[in-house]
């Protein structure tokens, strides 16, 4: 049974996001949760409330610093409330990548910046139901960005061919992309 939040569960998560610059230590509050909250993060990355998009980029970037996922699924949280939100592949889209001194820094749809390393991998996965590499970069903690096409492709011109395998490093860790197929 799904609960309705309190009428200021949204703006409680917005004043929570306030608090202080930079992300609110989400790791630290262990509120009850109270109940589900109709915000979905669909697979392209648009933050929908109730049915329609949520337009204002800063209430969005609020909303993602505030973003936790924990065993039971993704929450947002505050030191007051824990609600619960639907999403359809992962939080973020990487839609940049930039290379400099040995590292790849990527940045998100809301504004995050990531350099990968051996605790930000780079994680291809292939997608069951097309076959096609499915990557992601972490973020934070649990927190996955699902790694744009044109990165994902700047990625794979940056690699290297090493048995087969196309490898970037960065951070000083070595990241498989996935294999060269023949006749490519």
């Amino acid at each position: 049974m799904t609960q309705t939040p309190s009428s200021t569960g949204l703006s409680g998560v917005a004043q929570a996001a306030r608090v202080e610059r930079g992300l609110p230590p989400v790791h630290l509050w262990n509120p009850a949760h109270c109940g589900d909250i109709d915000i979905v993060i669909r697979a392209d990355g648009v933050w929908m409330h109730e049915g329609s998009p949520i337009g204002r980029t800063e209430l969005v970037r609020l909303f993602s610093t505030v973003l936790r996922k924990d065993p039971d699924g993704y929450h947002l949280v505050t030191p007051v409330e824990k609600l619960r939100i639907t999403v359809d592949d992962l939080p973020f889209r990487a839609v940049a990548v930039r290379a400099a001194d040995g590292a790849l820094t990527f940045t998100t749809d809301v504004g995050d910046r990531t350099t990968a390393g051996p605790e930000f991998p780079i994680v291809v996965e292939t997608a069951p139901e097309t076959g096609a590499p499915a990557p992601r970069v972490r973020v934070r903690a649990d927190l996955w960005a699902r790694i744009a096409r044109p990165v994902f492709y700047e990625l794979v011109e940056r690699a290297e061919l090493r048995d087969g395998r196309l490898v970037v490093s960065s951070g000083g860790a070595d990241f498989d992309l996935g294999a060269v197929e023949a006749g490519a």
